[in-house]
């Protein structure tokens, strides 16, 4: 999986990184360091702890643990961005932020932590939120800054062309649903369905979720036939989330009867 491997990588030229061993794979990670730098056994010790994290509050502590004992390690920035999607997956909304931000001031060149706030500032941004404009328009500014950012980041070293162009397409990917979730949220929906269609064109596989919320978005124009045709898509994909079909189901239901 190209992203897991190149989220754990400084996506920065002369930046230390971590590379860890891709799923179904065996060889044990290793650390690259840049030239003229040295790493103590400690804290080879501590990134590996981050590396063999089972669960998401394992990782955050050690993520916490390491940035204690090393404040001012190469790893800071990609370490603390580990931690932004730990807490992401368990749906920890307001740590997955605060993480990523502060992956942003070790670092601020990391697009993917920028990607990732604004998609969590967007999917829980509410229809009644007195800061709902403010907190719309910081995610767009995240997403501009992540795009500009991408554009002229030189390829990490150790990292092929195709793995490095792979994952800036899933980033790209990430940033037109980051796009279309501010334009659901502001109820643009003729909007949100464009980015939708870039997010998942841009995607390196389908993608069932982007797909599902395509088919909302369709159904919120009243493009109904465009609805079904994706949603019956989203239906017919494999190892279909059981959360995602549900979804479906009932988008696709809505679509046949023509919205009502």
């Amino acid at each position: 999986m190209i992203k897991r491997v190149l989220t754990l990588t400084a996506v920065l030229a002369g930046a230390a990184a971590f590379l860890f061993a891709q799923e179904n794979k065996q060889p044990p990670p290793t650390v690259v360091v840049p030239k003229g730098k040295q790493i103590s056994a400690k804290e080879r010790d501590a990134i590996k702890k981050i590396q063999d994290s089972k669960t998401p509050d394992d990782k955050i502590a050690a993520v916490d643990a390491f940035v204690t004992n090393f404040p001012d390690s190469t790893f800071k920035s990609p370490a603390l961005f580990e931690a932004a999607e730990a807490a992401d997956s368990k749906g920890d909304y307001a740590k997955a932020v605060s993480y990523a931000k502060l992956s942003l001031e070790s670092d601020n060149t990391r697009f993917d932590a920028m990607f990732l706030i604004a998609g969590e500032l967007a999917q829980h941004t509410q229809k009644f939120d007195l800061d709902k404009e403010q907190k719309l328009g910081e995610a767009e500014k995240y997403v501009k800054q992540g795009l500009d950012t991408m554009a002229t980041a030189p390829k990490p070293q150790g990292v092929s062309d195709s793995d490095w162009n792979g994952f800036k397409k899933e980033e790209t990917a990430n940033a037109h649903r980051d796009l279309a979730l501010v334009a659901s949220a502001r109820t643009k929906w003729d909007v949100a369905v464009t980015e939708y269609k870039a997010a998942i064109d841009a995607a390196g596989q389908p993608d069932q979720v982007l797909m599902a919320r395509l088919g909302n978005a369709y159904n919120e124009t009243g493009d109904y036939a465009d609805a079904i045709t994706i949603l019956n898509k989203v239906e017919g994909l494999p190892n279909l989330d059981p959360r995602v079909k549900a979804f479906a189901d009932s988008e696709l239901s809505r679509a046949k009867k023509g919205g009502k």
